[in-house]
């Protein structure tokens, strides 16, 4: 973190006659939460994204509608705000160089540009010693054909090239594109030496990670949130269930992961974190193998939809969290006060011309729709996400399934 966050800035502050401001880089449904969460704290906001309808433009104070690279919006965003985070990890990691010369940047740029690259954040994930999938970097043909000939990728004298296994024993494996890749996107599965050849092809032959696919039980995730102090709070370990890549059903409560690795989770998480020197909310996502090993998949620099439950079901939300970091605010332990599953709401819910049943879904107890504003549905775009809290996990899975019902969604 970036030396300038010097001070607490108070919510409710005036500072150099003006209501203290924090600004965000994007604009998204994250962004937009964000915003809320500040506002809802007494700060005023500024959002920098070129979307003229972006969801957290349009209920900021302030909408900067240019480029993230643009020298004139980022000169406005940092002559309106006290401090400045982020929405989503692909925002360019110089325009966080830019900002945090002038302005506390939480995450900093160090950590985004990590998490933008699979080959650094695997080589953070092994230097944290957190376990990771086996796997090796594909940037070169020469490095492509020693993976091909089963032979040790060559380490390219950095450690972020260090290989972990034999090329042969990758396969079935999945290429990944190092940097740019999200919700399943940029990713081939490959079982043979000539898919693994045509995939990169088809991948443009952009540097890529190539993991060997293990036996998975089970996905899982951690949030936490570390201060400028030092200081690190964590919400439970979340159980998440993925189709085609995407977030569908994430399910928080005693017993949805095992305890022990819910323990492990949460220690390599903040392992994690530590070794970044993190300031902000980060989520880290796991893989549970059959065998019962814990094994880290990836990073997110920002809040996570794993965690939208705790708008509903915990004493602070992840949002409320990321405003606390970035404006340097005390962090209290959160508390989950109910059993909870959040039910991601994509596009492919929407009806031609009309909506989903809401208020059919909206008649079942403890039930919590969060929208985020976009003006259209397509297939895979998410839409908004529905909380569902109860007394008991039974009672929540019953109420979860009949609102998935109701939606067309399938039954988990």
């Amino acid at each position: 973190m970036n030396k300038k966050l010097h001070k607490v800035m108070l919510p409710g502050a005036v500072v150099n006659g003006q209501p203290a401001t924090l600004g965000v880089m994007g604009g998204g449904q994250l962004g937009r939460m964000f915003v809320h969460a500040a506002q809802a704290m007494g700060y005023f906001t500024a959002v920098l994204d070129p979307d003229t309808a972006s969801p957290a433009g349009l209920v900021s104070h302030h909408h900067i509608q240019t480029d993230y690279l643009d020298e004139q919006g980022l000169a406005q965003l940092m002559q309106r705000c006290a401090a400045i985070t982020t929405e989503f990890e692909n925002v360019p990691a110089p325009a966080l160089v830019t900002l945090g010369a002038h302005r506390p940047v939480a995450p900093g740029a160090d950590a985004v540009a990590i998490a933008q690259d699979r080959a650094a954040e695997k080589a953070h994930f092994v230097r944290c010693g957190v376990p990771v999938a086996p796997h090796a970097v594909i940037a070169t043909p020469e490095q492509l054909a020693a993976v091909l000939d089963g032979q040790n990728t060559p380490s390219g004298g950095s450690a972020v090239h260090e290989v972990t296994s034999v090329g042969a024993d990758l396969l079935p494996g999945i290429l990944k594109t190092a940097r740019m890749g999200y919700d399943g996107k940029g990713q081939i599965r490959v079982k043979t030496r000539e898919e693994l050849s045509a995939a990169w092809d088809q991948l443009k032959n952009v540097p890529c990670v190539l993991e060997k696919m293990l036996p998975l039980k089970a996905e899982c995730s951690v949030i936490v949130a570390r201060g400028a102090d030092g200081q690190m709070v964590n919400f439970p370990v979340q159980s998440n269930l993925h189709r085609e890549g995407i977030l569908a059903v994430t399910s928080v409560y005693e017993g949805a992961v095992p305890a022990d690795l819910a323990a492990q989770a949460v220690a390599a998480t903040r392992a994690i974190a530590e070794g970044l020197h993190y300031v902000g909310v980060l989520c880290v996502e796991f893989f549970i193998l059959e065998g019962g090993q814990l094994v880290v998949n990836e990073m997110a620099p920002r809040p996570h939809n794993s965690g939208h439950y705790t708008m509903n079901a915990c004493d602070q939300s992840q949002f409320e969290l990321q405003v606390r970091t970035l404006a340097g605010l005390p962090l209290t332990q959160p508390r989950q006060h109910s059993p909870a599953i959040m039910l991601n709401l994509l596009g492919d819910l929407w009806p031609e011309g009309g909506a989903p049943a809401w208020d059919q879904v909206l008649a079942l107890p403890g039930t919590h729709l969060h929208l985020y504003g976009k003006l259209s549905a397509r297939p895979g775009r998410k839409m908004g996400h529905l909380n569902i809290t109860g007394t008991t996990p039974e009672a929540v899975r019953a109420t979860a399934l009949q609102a998935a019902a109701l939606l067309g969604l399938e039954a988990f």
